[in-house]
């Protein structure tokens, strides 16, 4: 009894963390009946982030693309990381406000890729194309969508690491503990340096990270600016 009484209880504090994980996995099925892997298909013209000059781009995509995934090993490791970090954080805020954060976070880290698409591609969004050359132009924006809850989740990991600093964590391959502080910290320098660098054949969305993390982290800075007592 005490196993199903704990059972039920962590279902009851972890319901939004269960939620998204349930619905991630189910469009990522989705995805793989309806050709949604591919990197030109119609699942993804309508559901993945789109630069704001493609003709596939919509303004419901900012939402729609962090539930979409581009391999099973993106999705698991997604969803690992949501579950590792999301819900402890859920357990303390509650569903309600977990779900506020998390879209918000999302939501902060498509605009931040929005914003890294026209800074990368401003020289050809100036120049004057041909037939030819638009049509050729708008090829490669339907190509280079981007998916995956990975901004959202960098919000969570970023405020895991401001509401639990001290928490040891094992990361693989470092053999000793590291505390949470500096590990997200590793992790956002990482991001960081790759979106500058911008080496050939990387396809990781870098600045989505990035914005998710640092509108995560400003969430929970202005919560806990006057309270510091909300520090775990």
């Amino acid at each position: 009894m005490s196993f199903n009484n704990f059972g039920n209880s962590f279902q009851r504090s972890s319901t939004a963390v269960i939620n998204l994980i349930i619905i991630n996995v189910l469009v990522f099925i989705t995805q793989l009946m309806f050709g949604g892997m591919q990197v030109e298909s119609r699942v993804t013209d309508l559901f993945a982030l789109h630069h704001f000059r493609s003709d596939e781009f919509n303004i419901y995509q900012i939402i729609t693309h962090m539930f979409m995934h581009g391999s099973f090993m993106h999705l698991l490791f997604n969803m690992f990381a949501l579950y590792t970090f999301g819900t402890m954080i859920e357990r303390i805020w509650g569903p309600k406000r977990f779900l506020i954060f998390y879209f918000v976070c999302g939501i902060g880290a498509a605009l931040a890729q929005l914003g890294s698409y026209a800074y990368e591609l401003q020289v050809y969004d100036k120049m004057l194309m041909s037939l030819d050359q638009i049509i050729e132009y708008q090829g490669a924006l339907r190509r280079n969508a981007t998916v995956g809850a990975s901004g959202a989740i960098m919000g969570v990991v970023a405020a895991f690491g401001y509401l639990f600093p001290n928490t040891e964590m094992m990361i693989i391959p470092i053999p000793i503990p590291v505390k949470a502080k500096w590990a997200v910290i590793g992790i956002i320098a990482i991001d960081l340096f790759s979106g500058i660098a911008g080496r050939p054949g990387d396809n990781v969305a870098h600045f989505a990270h990035l914005g998710g993390a640092i509108t995560g982290f400003l969430i929970v800075l202005f919560q806990n600016r006057r309270d510091k007592s909300t520090f775990y």
